[in-house]
Formats: C-alpha cells, structure tokens, sequence
C-alpha cells in the first residue's frame, strides 16, 4: 500500500500531473483532436458544406480526427534518399518537445504550478519562441525547394511577431509588478483585458501569427507551396507537423487566458481551496473558448502574403506593442501601484 500510495501522490503532484495530464500532453491531444474537428465543422457550416461525417455519424463526426490519427500511425515512415537523415529524423522530435515543455511553467490552479518561479512569463515565452528553430531544421533536413521555402518564411514569420508578442507581454508584467503567471491571476482585481486592451489586442494577433492560423497560416501555404517544411514528412511525424500548430495555439490561449482574462479568477477563493480542480476547470473553459474563436477567422480572413505580414507586425502591432508598454507605464503610476 505505501508503494501504491507513494505513486499516486507521485502522479497527483504538480511536477508531474501538470505537464503530463493538465494542462499538458494527455488534455492537449484531446484538445487538439476537438478543435480541428471544431475548426473544420465551423468552416464547413459557414461555408454550406457538411464537414467531417462518416466517423461517429450520429455525433456529428467527432471522432473523425481521431480516426485520422489512427491512419497516420499506420503509413509508413520515409526518409527520402536526398535528405540529411538524422536532422529530418530529430526536428519533429524536437518540436514537439518544444511545443510540450511551456506547460511545466503554466500554472492550472492556485499553488498548482509544475516549475515554481517569479520568471515563468519569459521562461515559457522563451521556449515558445525556440519553436521555429525545429521547424526550420525540418525544411532545411528535408532538402526540398518547397519544404526551404516554407522554412524560409517560418524565420521570416517569426520576425514579424516575436517582438511584439514579447513586448505586449512585458508591458502587462509591469502593470502586475510581476513576471510569475500565478501571481498575475491574483493581482487582476481587474482583467488585463481592460486595463490595457491595446496590448490584449496585440497579444492576441501576435499569438495567431505564431501559431501560424489564417490569416497567417504563410509558413504552410497549401495552394503556393503544398505544406511548407512537412511536404516530405509521413506517417505520423506529419500528424504531429501539423498538430503543431495547435499544440502553440493551446499554450499560448492559456497564457493569454492568465495574462488578459484573469485566469482562473473570479472564482471566490474558499471554493478553489476546497477543490483546485474547479480553478483548472474555470482556466480550461475560457482558453477553449479563445481558441474556437482564433479558429472561426478562418472561414473569415483570407491569407496574408508574407510581405503584407511582415509589414503589419513591424509597422502597426510593434507600434502598438510600444504604445502598450507606454500605456502600461501610465496606468501603474495613476493607481499608484
């Protein structure tokens, strides 16, 4: 019994239940088999069509992405003669371990935090913005002109919005006086939404450049160059290429969830210290329902050509990101904080 007991409270800790089951890998490969197929059955309803049908019929095809999954797993890997082999087999590894390591900074619950640190803003930024190097290695290992092209605007994608995400970021650090994500959520007596909704704004469309979803789905561009630095990747490695993205979008709805919608606030606090899984609860629902809203612009908005992106992050959302900064500055010397 004690070994039993030891191992549940093993598993129930922070260290390891947060970046294993929530908000980490289990509760993410739910989420992203839902909102694809949420995304896919918004763009369809909106555009007259019917969507994913034939698996599970009668619910209207939400397991059809799984069945998509399960397809993947069973094709067959293949490495082309002319790719540099190791490389082409280690970026998608790399990747997703890029894109699963910022839930072991992301707090679901009060207390509730895998990596207990005043800097868990710039360390999960940081290592969100370390994505793109995976990618790049992908197209450039893949010795493809359409996977180099798609690497080549994946570096120049991330110059577009890196700065801007950062510095919106930081600006609502300085509001809170803070750069721990847990102590942002206690200091919200207002949301940060309100208190400063230029840098919510600029967050938000910082965010959907780097998860790469239209309008700025450019690194992948299917009717210009077939998917970008996947195109010769299979099997599975190709399923988790292009879940990728919404691994990024998942934290990153998290983050911008604590930063700007005062995470799992206003839940009292009696009620959250009785039962924390209630505040991880309330912090879940708000992040999905960011991320139904990021997917539905995609039967809205057209895609960007990379230049109009790039023109728009540097010569309005970084503008915006410094006025934010500004913005953030003031605020903090009227309430006197």
């Amino acid at each position: 019994m004690d070994i039993i007991g030891f191992i549940v409270k093993l598993f129930l800790s922070p260290q390891v239940f947060a970046p294993i089951v929530f908000p980490g890998l289990l509760t993410a490969l739910v989420v992203l088999l839902i909102i694809i197929w949420a995304e896919r059955k918004i763009a369809a309803r909106i555009q007259m069509r019917v969507g994913p049908l034939y698996v599970t019929r009668h619910l209207g095809g939400v397991l059809q992405m799984l069945a998509d999954g399960t397809r993947y797993m069973f094709q067959e890997f293949i490495v082309p003669e002319t790719a540099d082999r190791i490389p082409f087999i280690v970026a998608p590894i790399l990747a997703l371990t890029l894109a699963i390591l910022p839930f072991a900074f992301i707090p679901s619950a009060p207390g509730f935090s895998p990596i207990s640190s005043p800097l868990t803003l710039p360390a999960v930024l940081a290592v969100i913005s370390a994505i793109p190097i995976s990618v790049l290695l992908m197209g450039w290992a893949s010795n493809n002109k359409f996977s180099i092209q798609g690497a080549v605007r994946e570096a120049f994608m991330s110059l577009g919005y890196e700065v801007p995400l950062f510095i919106s970021a930081i600006s609502m650090s300085i509001l809170y006086g803070t750069m721990s994500l847990e102590e942002m959520v206690t200091k919200q007596f207002i949301p940060g939404l309100i208190l400063n909704p230029i840098a919510a704004f600029t967050f938000l469309v910082s965010m959907i450049m780097s998860a790469g979803k239209l309008p700025f789905d450019i690194v992948e561009g299917e009717q210009e160059i077939v998917a970008g630095s996947y195109v010769e990747y299979t099997g599975i490695i190709f399923g988790l290429g292009m879940g990728l993205a919404y691994l990024k979008l998942y934290a990153l709805s998290l983050i911008y969830t604590i930063i700007f919608l005062s995470g799992w606030e206003p839940l009292p606090k009696l009620l959250y210290d009785i039962y924390p899984g209630i505040a991880g609860i309330f912090l879940f629902v708000k992040a999905f329902l960011l991320m139904l809203f990021i997917v539905f612009l995609r039967s809205v908005y057209g895609r960007y050509r990379l230049d109009q992106a790039l023109k728009i992050g540097w010569r309005i959302y970084f503008v915006m990101s410094i006025v934010s900064l500004i913005l953030s500055l003031g605020v903090r010397v009227i309430l006197n904080v």
